[in-house]
């Protein structure tokens, strides 16, 4: 599992820069990359970026911190999560310092990204949409790799401390829940389960939002803020034994969901309630297979299993043509950047040749001659003239962003009609009860 954070750097963007870099965190920095720039200028890098940026703002860069659970993986393994995930998020368009630090009980990334793209010199917009975009990036990147997962909804609304007060066993918070989840199975009814958080030692405010307060404890907790599992609604009917209402039921009686396995589900054993419900959940799902089967002509298992490997090789080869294009385009982005600097600053070069005390201008006008010489030695490697025309650079580069857009619909959509035909495949070996390949559908 991974926790994210993203606050601005509008000052000391150096200072910060520096600190995530320290090599005592970053074991010599062996755990330090970056794109689009070099880890030991980005500072400067990022500064001729926002000196051509169209909006000003207050905002010098963004700094984005993943932190894992204790033992998930390792040092390598995280940085290279926290590098895919500043792929994915940025686009290939800003450029970023990326650092793990291991100095501490859990693992976690550090990236620093310029608030200015490479290519439109357009700043980065930070809002709640943007956030949730990276959340889901970095949670779908930890199960590509073997990692947990925060189930969605479960921890809504915690911080970041509050997360790392938790791994550590320690936030008021965490105990609550801890005490909820065991006073439940005990309970008969809600006053029931009133009663025994009271012998656990906790104190009850009634109201509107029912609130605890543990010894010791300064202020009263609502349930409401440890997640939908835990307003008062929900309690009750975990105590009945029935599912959580998330307020979401037309969409999940359309959606094609897994069935439950009830003879190894610990809720169905312990609550008959719960095991009458998902054994209707069952059949409610066994008859959505049936009907998606009949509407796709599919008549035999054999049929299913050929139509999922189509699907499979028709999402490996759309997943591997978007990928190709965000490489193209991360690689036109440092293009476009490095174009850009080689002639800005060419005039300052040409000064250099010309001045009398060409050390004197030369530390005069250093940060300015590092970036000139960085950029035509970029654009030298990369087989690029150096006054090639940038206009047509970013046209071509618009062009291509325009089908990577079509490609990623693409993509979604066959990575959405696999993984239906996956759930739907699930559900029919988990009605046969057969080896794969051995029954026909019809048996059903």
């Amino acid at each position: 599992m991974a926790v994210t954070k993203i606050h601005p750097i509008k000052v000391n963007l150096k200072a910060a820069l520096d600190y995530i870099e320290n090599p005592d965190k970053t074991d010599d920095k062996m755990l330090v990359s970056s794109f689009g720039c070099s880890y030991e200028t980005a500072d400067i890098e990022f500064q001729m970026l926002l000196d051509q940026a169209f909006k000003k703002g207050n905002n010098l860069a963004h700094h984005l911190i993943q932190a894992f659970e204790p033992g998930e993986n390792t040092p390598e393994q995280a940085h290279e999560i926290g590098r895919q995930l500043a792929d994915e998020v940025l686009g290939g368009k800003y450029p970023y310092v990326i650092t793990t630090h291991i100095d501490k009980g859990h693992l976690h990334n550090h990236i620093i990204f310029c608030a200015v793209d490479m290519v439109n010199q357009r700043k980065y917009i930070s809002n709640r949409r943007s956030y949730a975009y990276i959340r889901r990036t970095s949670d779908r990147l930890c199960r590509e790799h073997g990692l947990s997962v925060v189930k969605p909804g479960k921890d809504k609304g915690k911080s970041y401390a509050e997360w790392d007060a938790q791994r550590k066993g320690k936030s008021w918070k965490a105990k609550l829940k801890i005490a909820i989840d065991a006073a439940i199975p005990q309970a008969k009814d809600f006053d029931d389960f009133l009663r025994f958080m009271q012998t656990q030692g906790y104190e009850i405010k009634p109201g509107k939002f029912v609130s605890f307060r543990a010894p010791g404890q300064d202020r009263f907790t609502r349930c409401k803020t440890l997640g939908e599992d835990y307003t008062e609604e929900a309690i009750t009917r975990r105590i009945k034994g029935l599912a959580v209402d998330r307020g979401q039921k037309r969409k999940a009686e359309q959606r094609i969901s897994l069935r439950i396995e009830i003879e190894n589900n610990i809720k169905a054993q312990q609550s008959a309630g719960y095991a009458r419900w998902a054994k209707l959940y069952n059949l409610k799902q066994a008859a959505k297979a049936l009907n998606f089967l009949t509407e796709h002509q599919i008549e035999s298992y054999e049929s299913l299993e050929s139509r999922l490997d189509e699907i499979s090789t028709a999402n490996d080869e759309a997943a591997a043509a978007l990928k190709a294009v965000e490489r193209r385009l991360g690689e036109m982005a440092l293009l476009i950047k490095n174009l850009s600097a080689y002639k800005q600053l060419r005039p300052v070069a040409l000064e250099l040749r010309n001045a009398k005390d060409k050390a004197a201008f030369r530390r005069q006008h250093e940060s300015q001659l590092i970036l000139y010489e960085a950029a035509a030695k970029a654009l030298k490697e990369a087989g690029v003239k150096k006054f090639h025309n940038l206009y047509a650079l970013k046209a071509e580069y618009k062009k291509l962003d325009g089908e990577r857009e079509r490609l990623s619909e693409q993509y979604n959509e066959v990575k959405k009609e696999l993984k239906e035909y996956g759930i739907i495949k699930q559900n029919v070996d988990s009605i046969l009860r057969v080896t794969p390949g051995k029954e026909r559908i019809q048996e059903i």
